[in-house]
């Protein structure tokens, strides 16, 4: 019996224990069954490792983590896999926020599996939410910048992956993007790390 190559999850953790070499087991979220074999939930998996001051949230599932299946040798995939960073000083239940976490990361998923939405830097996911990201629903955080996080662009067997890292931006942001106010690389340019803090303020 063949066994099932894992060559494109591997690439993606090699490249984080390059990133965090002592921790060999982060902790990890999967689905109980594989979208593949009929579950729910797109991702196969999400990893999270201790950044010190943030918790770096790493998805398996955007890319082709095993065979190579798609037609296009460039791209593993949709060519992408999303990170966040997590502040830990925001957190009051840290379980319970990384499991919110971990099911947006899955809703976002789900956007790419079912209408091919590609998530690519300096771009906002804005959908009008007004209640906060946070699992309580209180943060002013209610959607997305993104930015290409720090881990870069990889080849792996099954063609190249970005590193996407999502970046909470507060309703007041949002709303200035959509209106042509300002623009994702100023916003950035203030949030140099890109962490997701449930508590900041809006920058606008």
């Amino acid at each position: 019996m063949d066994t099932l190559s894992t060559a494109g999850w591997d690439a993606i953790t090699h490249t984080l224990l390059a990133q965090y070499p002592s921790q060999t087991d982060p902790i990890h979220y999967a689905p109980p069954v594989s979208y593949r074999l009929g579950g729910s939930d797109p991702l196969d998996g999400i990893s999270i490792y201790d950044g010190g001051e943030f918790y770096h949230f790493v998805t398996y599932g955007f890319s082709e983590l095993y065979e190579k299946e798609s037609e296009n040798e460039q791209y593993s995939g949709f060519g992408f896999e999303l990170t966040l960073k997590l502040r830990k000083s925001c957190i009051r239940k840290r379980e319970k926020e990384q499991k919110n976490i971990c099911g947006i990361l899955q809703t976002l998923a789900h956007m790419s599996y079912e209408n091919g939405d590609i998530f690519a830097p300096e771009e906002y996911i804005y959908t009008g939410q007004t209640t906060g990201l946070d699992a309580d629903g209180t943060s002013p955080l209610t959607g997305f910048l993104t930015m290409q996080d720090p881990l870069g662009i990889i080849d792996t067997p099954n063609g190249q992956v970005q590193f996407v890292q999502l970046v909470g931006a507060t309703d007041a942001e949002l709303c200035a993007l959509n209106e042509g106010r300002t623009t994702v690389a100023a916003l950035l340019a203030q949030l140099p790390m890109g962490l997701t803090d449930y508590k900041r303020a809006s920058l606008l």
